[in-house]
């Protein structure tokens, strides 16, 4: 199956399409924007999902599936099934499944607002660096509190522009100028790369945050930033009495 993001026409972005347009040089990106940290606060996410063998997970905006595959690894047994809106990610997801030899996860196309599940299907489910490009928030966050079984865990991991303390001038100075120029510089894509700029600066504060989860039937367990700050960890479950909207 080939797949050439070339072609496609001029996409909104932090839509599938634009993410099909960076999606060969995605991985590497991630590790030379984030310092090679996105792996340690990958595993940082997954374990707080909770997984283990003979469990069942989602993995939301999933990508090149590295969420995916974390969790197999924590939990060897597990089954996940990982939903991502762009071919283009999941064509390198699933070259990246069938190079490590694992089974038990499964990839599809979809979208977070519109999942095509049963209520209380997962034991938890997962988004990581995806819920700032989903267009209907709250939506995406009450069919995460859906299909998660009562006592399961939601777990969102995001970026997060400092908004106090000594490191978040620099920490907003390597966003706004350095991310947009290395985008272009690497993977020939500033507008994409100055759209995670914009994103990231757009995103709610942790306590903002906090009260969509909330709104969305899902009740906070714990938050945490990450890395002076610069990423956020939240660990939620549902109510038991459902809500969201």
């Amino acid at each position: 199956m080939s797949f050439d993001a070339h072609l496609l026409p001029t996409a909104r972005p932090g839509s599938g399409a634009m993410f099909d347009r960076i999606a060969g040089r995605y991985d590497q990106l991630n590790r030379v924007l984030s310092f090679g940290l996105d792996r340690s606060w990958r595993r940082r996410a997954v374990a707080a999902l909770e997984p283990a063998s003979e469990k069942r997970f989602l993995d939301l905006a999933t990508g090149t599936a590295d969420v995916a595959l974390e969790i197999v690894r924590q939990a060897p047994g597990a089954s996940v099934i990982g939903i991502d809106p762009s071919p283009g990610m999941l064509i390198h997801g699933r070259r990246k499944l069938e190079t490590a030899g694992v089974t038990g996860v499964e990839l599809e196309r979809g979208e977070a607002e519109r999942l095509p599940f049963d209520d209380d299907s997962f034991d938890g489910a997962i988004i990581a660096w995806g819920i700032r490009n989903v267009v209907d928030r709250p939506a995406g966050l009450a069919e995460m509190a859906r299909v998660v079984r009562p006592g399961g865990r939601a777990v969102v991991l995001e970026a997060n522009e400092p908004r106090g303390g000594l490191v978040a001038p620099f920490a907003r100075f390597y966003m706004r100028r350095v991310v947009p120029w290395l985008g272009s510089v690497l993977a020939g894509a500033p507008r994409e790369y100055r759209y995670l700029q914009r994103s990231i600066k757009a995103f709610p504060p942790p306590d903002e945050f906090a009260e969509l989860l909330r709104d969305a039937g899902l009740e906070l367990l714990r938050s945490e930033l990450l890395t002076f700050g610069v990423t956020g960890l939240f660990v939620a479950t549902p109510h038991v009495d459902g809500g969201g909207v």
